[in-house]
């Protein structure tokens, strides 16, 4: 046999496996990790949804999980195509020591041989399902991360605009308490109030501030939670105390009322949580077949094609070729009972992963019927908040008529004056808890957020 042909059959089917093993497009990310990124202008709601889906570390996190079940499933294929190694050796020795008649001083060999696996019991397709199976609960956790992620920007940029508003209203109580000092100073210089009057509204003033410093605190906090849930990082430069102008409002417009029984079975039809155990308790399934397979022998067919020095004469160049095929069969006939204990790990594994099945699903029964009662909570404290701010709002008025006309004291203005912030702060508090209840019912019941499903 000619060696050009030998080695132009080798190459052929080494380019053959190599093609069949060839690495899958990997899944891409959007956007980049950079490690600071500059500070917008502006913020609104859409664009930290858009910026989390490309930054946000967990859901980052949950994307390597399914590149690192693609090389699994990369790895696991390979047993259902051929492999090739390349095996080489070569030797000097003192003519005294050979074996070879006559004596030889130099030995080498390049060995070239492909292998196939024929039958393993079923082990290597079960394998690949597996693996398959794998891969698709790491993308119902993308799923489920993503749905839990933007649940958490939602809520963390609510807080911030709740926030905002809260300084304001503080800040608006501060100034109808600078308002009420400064008529009272009037008066008192008229002559037609106390000097007590005066000291009243100093003291009302003082007490104002610290809730207001207290708010805008509050506001700087809820900044961060946001930075932090967004995965934006700023610590260089300009961008160390720079603010965003967040846009947005707490509004709220009444939906549709959910009925509890078509948010449970939604929520145990979407879940992707459900459907990532479910995918799972498959791919526990073809592990048991796996593990059973060691009972079963293993068959594989082999072809190796060989250059050797082996002539009469010592030069490097003396060789022979040639080509050997064959079967090879293994077979554990007793191997101690190590096959039976796998088989136990995989069922028990199967078992446990049922059992989760139920867990999560009772689980998320509850987290739904929690966030329905929750919503309807949160929309009969919107309806109740607004009748009592229209009810303080007026209250103020009137008593500040009536003070104007001397039928009223200093501190039932004031009074009214606490009782309408404290009505428009729990106004604002209604506003959030029904955003962030609406946001939650829908994440419990298995539906992306609309920024992703718009």
């Amino acid at each position: 046999m000619k060696t050009s042909s030998s080695i132009l059959i080798f190459t052929l089917l080494f380019g053959w496996a190599a093609s069949l093993s060839a690495e899958p497009v990997p899944f891409q990310r959007d956007g980049k990790a950079d490690p600071d990124y500059e500070v917008p202008e502006e913020l609104n709601l859409d664009y930290a949804l858009a910026f989390a889906l490309d930054n946000n570390h967990a859901i980052r996190q949950a994307r390597e999980r399914i590149r690192e079940q693609e090389g699994i499933v990369l790895e696991v294929r390979s047993q259902q195509i051929p492999t090739v190694s390349v095996a080489a050796d070569a030797s000097g020795n003192a003519p005294e020591v050979s074996n070879s008649i006559p004596a030889q001083k130099r030995d080498w060999g390049i060995a070239v041989q492909a292998t196939q696996v024929l039958y393993a019991g079923g082990a290597v397709q079960a394998s690949t399902r597996g693996a398959s199976l794998a891969r698709q609960a790491a993308e119902l956790e993308l799923q489920g991360v993503i749905n839990e992620q933007l649940l958490a920007v939602r809520t963390k940029f609510y807080g911030v605009l709740l926030a905002q508003e809260k300084v304001a209203v503080q800040e608006q109580n501060i100034k109808l308490l600078e308002e009420q000092l400064k008529d009272a100073r009037n008066r008192f210089a008229a002559g037609s109030i106390s000097n007590f009057e005066v000291l009243r509204a100093q003291v009302a003033l003082a007490n104002g501030q610290p809730d207001l410093i207290t708010a805008r605190n509050d506001f700087r906090l809820a900044i961060e939670e946001v930075r932090q849930v967004l995965g934006f990082s700023n610590v260089t430069g300009d961008n160390l105390a720079r603010l965003p102008v967040f846009l947005g409002s707490l509004t709220v417009e009444q939906n549709e009322p959910v009925d509890l029984r078509a948010a449970l079975t939604s929520a145990r039809i979407s879940r992707p949580e459900l459907q990532r155990l479910a995918k799972l308790e498959s791919a526990g399934e073809e592990q048991v077949v796996v593990s059973r397979a060691g009972t079963k022998p293993q068959v594989s067919a082999f072809g190796r094609y060989d250059w050797v020095r082996g002539g009469p004469g010592s030069g490097w160049g003396d060789k022979r070729d040639g080509w050997t095929a064959g079967l090879q069969a293994q077979w554990a006939i007793f191997d101690g009972r190590a096959t039976a204990g796998r088989v136990a790990q995989a069922k028990s594994r199967l078992m446990q992963t049922k059992l989760a099945v139920e867990e999560i699903t009772l689980a998320i029964d509850v987290e739904v019927r929690r966030a329905h009662s929750s919503l309807t909570e949160a929309w009969e404290l919107v309806a109740a908040s607004g009748k009592v701010v229209e009810q303080a709002d007026e209250a103020l008025r009137l008593a500040r008529v009536r003070y104007s006309a001397g039928t009223a004291t200093q501190l039932d203005v004031l009074t009214s004056q606490v009782e309408l912030t404290r009505a428009r702060l729990n106004q604002l508090q209604a506003y959030y808890s029904y955003n962030v209840a609406l946001a939650v019912l829908r994440k419990a019941m298995g539906q992306a957020d609309p920024y992703v499903s718009s």
